[in-house]
């Protein structure tokens, strides 16, 4: 008796051509079951958020807790000559 071959990446990627990216996460997504679904939708929600929300860029938050240190007249005056 032949065991199936599992298909080759090749193969696969054919179906990814021509497709959007929307698509692609709707087929994915369509073929999980419910619990997962929730998971995934919970997660795009949080994605949104976090673009549309400057609160969570790590370099801004790392900008105003070191500001304390950078925004003294020693800094100023060690950068003054570059």
């Amino acid at each position: 008796m032949a065991v199936n071959a599992p298909q080759s990446r090749r193969s696969r990627s054919r179906h990814v051509i021509g497709m959007s990216t929307c698509e692609l996460i709707k087929k994915e997504v369509a073929a999980m079951p419910e619990p997962l679904q929730r998971e995934v939708y919970d997660f795009g929600r949080f994605l949104r958020r976090r673009n549309e929300d400057d609160s969570f860029n790590g370099l801004l938050l790392g900008e105003s807790a070191l500001a304390k240190d950078w925004n003294t007249p020693e800094e100023d005056a060690g950068w003054a000559s570059l």
